[in-house]
């Protein structure tokens, strides 16, 4: 179990604190403890932080050493997903069934993952950050059936990504090539994408130094926000 100091509390004025990873620990152990309520996520994802499972009655926080981002401007949009795109057999919206998508982000099955952290509470807290204007879904349909999707947060100029699904081979990669366009229209300048992937370095993710990326973090914190529904935009 980890020691008290690494214990997320907030700190004056309400604003949670996030320390330094853990020494030695492979997947970036920042602490556990705090909520999942918007005050704390928000904090933790401008530090760098996401929550990843719950146990001991505790969230556990996360801080990866490398951190895998998508730089919008970086993206690959290989020959065949532009064929894909340009072929109209998907039809990618915004913000229209946020509750589905991370509910089917829960329930699909992965490989090499025998469950997953995305339990009620997290479809709550996340659900209720998409009401207020900070969580966001893209959604991928095929003849009128969500076929796959991905939703994140969106703080400042940066937006996390969360979680992504698909039932039918390329939607999540349409539905992501639908969100780098978005932030590239909307002066949002990369993806978070966490944790480093096969499938996500060949669209043109990279691995950071943790110290760069939270470099970086502190300057697209000071851009404002786009809140509210995507939908229309």
């Amino acid at each position: 179990m980890p020691s008290e100091s690494k214990l997320i509390l907030p700190a004056e004025g309400s604003v949670y604190k996030f320390a330094d990873p853990m020494p030695g620990d492979p997947d970036g152990f920042v602490g556990l403890g705090g909520d999942l309520s918007p005050q704390c996520l928000v904090d933790a994802y401008g530090q760098g932080c996401f929550p990843w499972y719950r146990r001991f009655g505790e969230y556990h926080w996360y801080s990866p050493d490398p951190r895998m981002v998508l730089f919008v401007n970086s993206f690959r949009c290989h020959k065949s997903l532009a064929r894909v795109i340009k072929s109209g057999k998907f039809e990618v919206r915004i913000d229209t069934c946020f509750h589905d998508v991370i509910t089917m982000c829960a329930d699909v099955e992965r490989k090499f993952q025998e469950s997953t952290w995305i339990g009620d509470d997290y479809i709550e807290a996340y659900t209720k950050m998409h009401d207020i204007g900070l969580a966001h879904s893209f959604e991928t349909f095929q003849n009128g059936e969500m076929v796959g999707g991905l939703y994140g947060l969106s703080i400042g100029s940066a937006f996390f990504g969360e979680s992504m699904f698909h039932t039918v081979s390329d939607a999540s990669k349409v539905a992501l090539a639908r969100l780098v366009d978005f932030c590239k229209s909307h002066g949002i300048l990369l993806i978070d994408a966490q944790q480093e992937t096969p499938h996500l370095a060949s669209l043109g993710a990279m691995p950071i130094p943790r110290i760069l990326f939270i470099d970086i973090l502190k300057k697209t914190n000071q851009y404002e926000t786009l809140k509210g529904k995507w939908t229309n935009l």
